[in-house]
């Protein structure tokens, strides 16, 4: 479990930024409910690890009721950070909600994409998952070449960009203005780093804008040729929770999806959701 700590920061910062006239949405809690309704979350959640041993189906209302408190955190609370979306996702993991609890782990990654935690409870959840679809030969070429971008967090490459960018006009700076000599290869290399890492978050920015990423929650869901019941299904065998996705289009009740295979095929929007926080 996470710290209150960063939980309340996080509160206190956003209850910040709601005074100010941004069309942000307001908390509808206070202070003193965020911090009841954590420790109601918390404390439900220990009691539901002393009594999975042995009282499964009671540990299961436990930590269905641990996830609902987390939930309304983010809900009403206004709160939205990695440690309790992280939060979230334990307890779904726990309750055998695979969708739910990936969906919740790839909600935290946006906040805290490097936690060593976060990476090994994530990989175990998809290892879980019973549709076995595998990642398509070009992406995992993609994923090898530029593995900078694949491996690296966000906030990582822009801080590497940020730290080229500055390098590298100071560098400049000092050639025309002082007169001195540079090394003339450092610049170039300071210029090739900081426009690939800026490449590498415009492609974030533009990847994210066409195409958000999601998560099926349904137990079993069959996938369909076109954005209705009366359509064919898309494969022999059904999907099943926690399968992820890529989003093509958003029609109506239906999502046009694509997996990391590259097959591509239309769900009901009440069986899925995207990983926006």
């Amino acid at each position: 479990m996470k710290s209150i700590a960063a939980i309340v920061a996080v509160a206190l910062l956003q209850a910040c930024l709601w005074l100010i006239p941004s069309g942000a949405t307001a908390a509808t809690m206070s202070a003193s409910d965020i911090q009841q309704t954590y420790n109601e979350a918390t404390d439900l959640f220990r009691k539901a690890n002393e009594a999975a041993s042995t009282s499964p189906q009671e540990a299961k209302d436990l930590y269905g009721k641990a996830a609902m408190r987390f939930e309304r955190l983010a809900t009403d609370g206004g709160i939205h950070g990695g440690e309790l979306y992280y939060n979230i996702g334990n307890a779904y993991f726990r309750m055998n909600d695979l969708g739910r609890a990936i969906l919740n782990y790839r909600l935290a990654e946006q906040y805290t994409p490097g936690d060593p935690n976060l990476i090994q409870n994530l990989e175990y959840a998809r290892s879980r998952r019973m549709d076995k679809i595998e990642t398509r030969q070009q992406t995992k070429m993609l994923e090898t070449v530029f593995f900078w971008h694949y491996d690296l967090p966000r906030g990582t490459r822009r801080l590497i960009f940020a730290c080229c960018f500055a390098a590298f006009w100071i560098g400049m700076s000092v050639r025309l203005f002082l007169r001195k000599a540079a090394p003339r290869w450092a610049l170039v290399c300071l210029a090739i780093l900081a426009v690939s890492f800026l490449t590498s978050l415009a492609v974030d920015a533009v990847t994210l804008s066409r195409s958000a990423p999601g998560v099926i929650l349904a137990d079993e869901v069959v996938a369909r040729k076109g954005d209705g019941e009366s359509y064919e299904p898309a494969f022999k065998e059904s999907l099943h929770a926690g399968t992820e996705f890529a989003l093509v289009e958003n029609r109506s009740d239906w999502l046009q999806v694509e997996l990391a295979d590259g097959r591509q095929c239309w769900l009901p929007r009440t069986t899925a959701a995207l990983v926006k926080p």
